[in-house]
C-alpha cells in the first residue's frame, strides 16, 4: 500500500527483502540510504548473519575461524528491521509473505508492498547415485567447517589404521566442480593436508592423493584459457590430480566411481556442483528460465509489478534478446553487489512514478585462490598469474568484507596462519547423522563379522546377501534381503559386535536408523513397534523397549 509523505510524494509503505546473503543484505541496505525512514525495509533471513561466501574455501581449510567469514546482519544493516525466521510461501495476490518464527515456530503473514527475492540457490545431488549421501557441500559456513574437521579426521584415522586398503582411501580427497568454489576448495585442501603432515609421522606425503574431477575439458571456465592454464599446471605441480572431460556416475561412503569406468578409493568427497533452485523458490510459482526466476532487465519478475529478483536465484540478461550464457549476469558476488544498488534504485523510481531503469554492468575481472600462495585474477583486461594476483586476491575480499572490525580480524588470522603451523585442533568430530541414507555398489562390504554394531538397516532399493557361519558346525547359512527387508536389529538387543558378515549383490540404497532413535520410534509408534515385536519377543527382548 502507498501513502503519501510530507513532501506529497507517494512511497511503499513496506519493502520486504528475502535471504541475507549478498544480494539481499546488499538490496537491504541500499533501499534503506536511498529512502531513508519514508519506508520500512525489512530483511527475513534464515540466520542472523551474513556469510561471506568467497572465504568459506578458507575456512574449510583452517586458515580463517568460522566467525571470521560472517558478519551480524543486524550490526550492518542499521535502520532495517531483521527478522530471524523460516520463509514458507509467498501470497502475490494479498502481497503476504508468510514465515515460521520464534521458539514454537509460529506461522507469521506479513505485509509487504514491494517485494525483493534474493534467496540464492541450493544443491541437489540426487541424479547421482549416492552422491546425496556421501558428499560434502561447500555452500554455508556449517559446509565449510565440517569439510575441516572431517579432512582431520582422515588424517588421524590413517595415522592409527592398520589396513592398507581403509588408510589408502582416508588419504585419497576428491573435490568434484572445477568452477571458481572447486579449485579454491581443492587447493586450500591440499594445503591444509600438506601443512598438517607433520604433526602424523606415519603418514608419508607420498600417500596422500588429492584429485579435481571436472566434466568439461578445462578447469576455470569462466576465465580466460591462458589463466585456467596457468591455474592447471600449478594445481599439477602442488600435487593436485586433474581428472578433465570427468563426470560422477556413482559414489559410496568408501569409493567413487567416474563416467570414464574408474574406481576410485576415498572417503572425502566434496561436491561444488548441484546448484537448484531452493524449494521455497520453487513453491512460489514465478516465471522461470534455466532453473532461475525470470526477470526483465529492470530486475523486476515478470508478470509482476511489485515483485523483485537478483543474485543466484535470478536469471538476470545483460541485454536485449539475451539468449546466450554470456548474455545473462553470472551468478557472483561482484555482480550481485551492484544489482542490489539497481534495484534499490528502480524501486525508489518506482514508488515515486518515475522510470525504472534497466541494470547494465560489465565485469571488472575475476579472481581464483589456489593454494600455497598462488593465484589467477583478470582485472580491467589486465592478466595476472601467481603471487601477485593472490595479494590482489586476499586485497580485494578484504575489502569488500563488510564492517571494519572483520576485515581486521581475517587480515590477523592471515598473518598469523603465514608465521605459523596450521593448527589440527579437531573441536568435535562430526557424528553420521542418527537417520541417514546411504549407497552401496555390488560387491561392497555394508559391514562384517566382529565390526561394531552401527545401526539398523532397512533395504530401499537392491539387495543384500547375509553370511552367518554356525559356531558349532562350522556352517556357512546365506540369506538375500531384498527391498521392504531389514537387518542388523543385534544392535537393537544392545550388541556392541556384529555376527554376520553383510555384503551388497546389487546397487543398494539403504536407511540406516542409530539405536536410540529405533527405540524412539518403536515407542512412539505402535505399528512400527507391533511389527518388530514377534522378532525381538522371539530373542528374550523386553518389549515394548524404552528409549533413553
Amino acid at each position: 500500500m502507498l501513502h503519501r509523505s510530507k513532501k506529497g510524494i507517494a512511497m511503499a509503505d513496506r519493502i520486504v527483502v528475502l535471504g541475507g546473503g549478498f544480494g539481499g543484505m546488499y538490496a537491504a541496505r541500499a533501499l534503506r540510504k536511498r529512502l531513508g525512514k519514508s519506508v520500512r525495509v525489512e530483511l527475513i533471513n534464515a540466520d542472523n548473519y551474513f556469510v561471506f561466501q568467497p572465504l568459506l574455501p578458507e575456512v574449510g581449510a583452517g586458515s580463517i575461524t568460522p566467525g571470521h567469514a560472517v558478519s551480524p546482519l543486524r550490526f550492518l544493516l542499521r535502520g532495517v528491521f531483521v527478522r530471524k525466521a523460516q520463509i514458507d510461501s509467498v501470497d502475490f495476490e494479498r502481497r503476504i509473505v508468510t514465515v515460521f518464527q520464534g521458539i514454537q515456530r509460529r506461522p507469521t503473514e506479513l505485509r509487504y508492498d514491494h517485494l525483493v527475492i534474493a534467496l540464492g540457490q541450493g544443491v541437489d545431488l540426487s541424479r547421482t547415485p549416492g552422491l546425496e549421501e556421501h558428499a560434502l557441500k561447500m555452500k554455508t559456513l556449517e559446509d565449510a567447517r565440517r569439510l575441516r574437521e572431517h579432512v582431520i579426521e582422515q588424517l588421524e584415522h590413517a595415522q592409527v589404521s592398520q589396513v592398507p586398503e581403509t588408510k589408502r582411501g582416508a588419504l585419497t580427497f576428491t573435490v568434484i566442480g572445477g568452477g571458481f568454489s572447486g579449485v579454491e576448495t581443492v587447493g586450500e585442501m591440499k594445503e591444509l593436508i600438506d601443512r598438517s603432515l607433520k604433526f602424523y609421522p606415519r603418514i608419508d606425503p607420498s600417500e596422500v592423493r588429492v584429485q579435481l574431477v571436472e566434466f568439461a575439458p578445462r578447469i576455470l571456465n569462466e576465465m580466460p584459457e591462458r589463466l585456467a592454464r596457468y591455474a592447471a599446471d600449478h594445481l599439477t605441480r602442488h600435487g593436485v590430480e586433474l581428472k578433465l572431460n570427468t563426470g560422477v556416475a556413482s559414489a559410496t561412503g568408501t569409493q567413487l566411481v567416474t563416467t570414464t569406468g574408474e574406481v576410485i578409493d576415498t572417503r572425502t568427497i566434496v561436491a561444488t556442483i548441484g546448484n537448484a533452485p531452493l524449494p521455497v523458490v520453487a513453491r512460489m510459482g514465478l516465471p522461470s528460465q534455466h532453473g532461475r526466476i525470470a526477470v526483465d532487465r529492470a530486475l523486476r519478475v515478470r508478470g509482476h509489478q511489485n515483485v523483485w529478483a537478483l543474485g543466484d536465484c535470478a536469471l538476470i540478461p545483460l541485454k536485449e534478446g539475451a539468449e546466450a550464457r554470456g548474455d545473462f549476469a553470472p551468478p557472483t558476488a561482484q555482480f550481485a553487489v551492484r544489482e542490489a544498488k539497481r534495484i534499490a534504485r528502480n524501486i525508489a523510481a518506482a514508488v515515486r512514478g518515475k522510470p525504472v531503469q534497466p541494470f547494465a554492468y560489465r565485469s571488472r575481472g575475476s579472481l581464483a585462490s589456489l593454494g600455497a600462495h598462488r593465484g589467477v585474477a583478470e582485472v580491467f583486461g589486465l592478466q595476472l598469474t601467481g603471487f601477485p594476483a593472490w595479494v590482489l586476491w586476499r586485497s580485494y575480499y578484504l575489502a569488500l568484507l563488510p564492517g571494519m572490525g572483520t576485515r581486521i580480524k581475517v587480515m590477523v588470522n592471515w598473518t598469523l596462519d603465514m608465521l605459523g603451523a596450521r593448527s589440527v585442533v579437531q573441536l568435535r568430530a562430526l557424528p553420521r547423522p542418527p537417520m541417514r541414507y546411504a549407497h552401496f555398489r555390488e560387491g561392497d562390504i555394508v559391514y562384517e563379522a566382529g565390526h561394531r554394531s552401527d545401526g539398523f538397516y532397512s533395504v530401499i532399493s537392491g539387495a543384500v546377501e547375509m553370511e552367518r557361519k554356525d559356531p558349532v558346525t562350522g556352517e556357512t547359512h546365506l540369506r538375500r534381503i531384498g527391498p521392504g527387508g531389514h537387518f542388523g536389529e543385534r544392535l537393537i538387543l544392545g550388541a556392541t559386535r556384529r555376527k554376520t558378515t553383510v555384503r551388497a549383490v546389487e546397487d543398494t540404497r539403504v536407511l540406516v536408523l542409530n539405536r536410540e532413535e529405533f527405540l524412539m520410534l518403536a515407542e512412539g509408534f505402535p505399528a512400527f513397534r507391533e511389527y518388530f515385536r514377534p522378532y525381538m519377543e522371539a530373542r528374550g527382548a523386553e518389549w515394548p523397549p524404552k528409549a533413553g
